[in-house]
């Protein structure tokens, strides 16, 4: 479950995207990243039990080719009884502009959870192995991004055992912006749709609303709201039994250096 980026983050990529893509001639830069959220949520979901998590990433760029890797610790695979602690997502792509008003990204996204061997025979028969790849494509215009995510593969370990069906084919929808509001405070909107493909009660929405700040060079505090619409019987902890999908405050600071 590839990072979340920040409103901050949003606005840098959306610039990068806009310019031209003769502009990256020769141009490469390298980058790493570390971090700490009070719930590693993705696409609205709690991935740690709405506990905190620890996260770490590097990027590397090539003109307008990209590729990174990034890390975070995760409890849902442990906690339906199988190793899993870590989730290690590893992509690339190519971004560039389409007229001066207008920027395109397309690319790859494998995520790995570290030790998984989620399959059949654990979880109570729902879920198969959990790694997942993804092929993506989005639009910027000006500070509005739109994206679409497709799953190649079973998404996230959902299947349908019942009827055979696999969630192979499964997409998520996105919009995302990200404005200046001033004193150096970000604003970033997001709505989402995850479908998952015949697997009828994990389908859902979710929205949020992100506040970030660089309070110095390279360190970014955010508060999101979170929530969504998300199946309290299907996206719930076996541990505790909580909804995972809840609406909450999730606070994140990160370092980029």
């Amino acid at each position: 479950m590839k990072k979340i980026i920040t409103s901050a983050g949003l606005a840098a990529l959306a610039v990068a995207a806009l310019a031209p893509v003769s502009a990256y001639a020769e141009d490469s830069s390298l980058a790493f990243n570390v971090g700490v959220v009070s719930d590693y949520r993705y696409r609205g979901i709690s991935q740690t039990r709405l506990k905190p998590a620890v996260q770490a990433g590097v990027d590397y760029s090539y003109g307008a080719f990209y590729v990174g890797a990034w890390a975070s610790t995760i409890k849902w695979i442990k906690d339906n009884g199988v190793k899993g602690p870590v989730e290690l997502d590893i992509y690339g792509g190519y971004k560039g502009a389409i007229t001066e008003a207008m920027a395109f990204d397309v690319g790859f996204l494998r995520y790995e959870y570290v030790g998984n061997k989620l399959d059949e025979t654990a979880g109570g028969g729902v879920y198969k192995n959990a790694n997942t790849t993804e092929i993506y494509g989005a639009l910027t215009y000006g500070p509005v991004t739109g994206k679409i995510s497709y799953a190649l593969t079973d998404l996230f370990g959902n299947y349908n055992f019942t009827d055979g069906k696999s969630s192979k084919g499964s997409y998520y929808a996105e919009l995302n912006a990200s404005f200046d509001v001033g004193a150096g405070f970000m604003l970033a909107p997001h709505l989402g749709y995850q479908k998952v493909e015949n697997v009828y009660p994990a389908s859902y929405m979710d929205y949020s609303v992100t506040v970030s700040k660089e309070v110095v060079p390279g360190l970014t505090v955010s508060l999101a709201g979170v929530g969504t619409n998300a199946s309290s019987n299907f996206y719930y902890s076996p541990v505790n039994g909580k909804f995972l999908g809840k609406s909450g405050a999730v606070l994140g600071v990160k370092y980029a250096f």
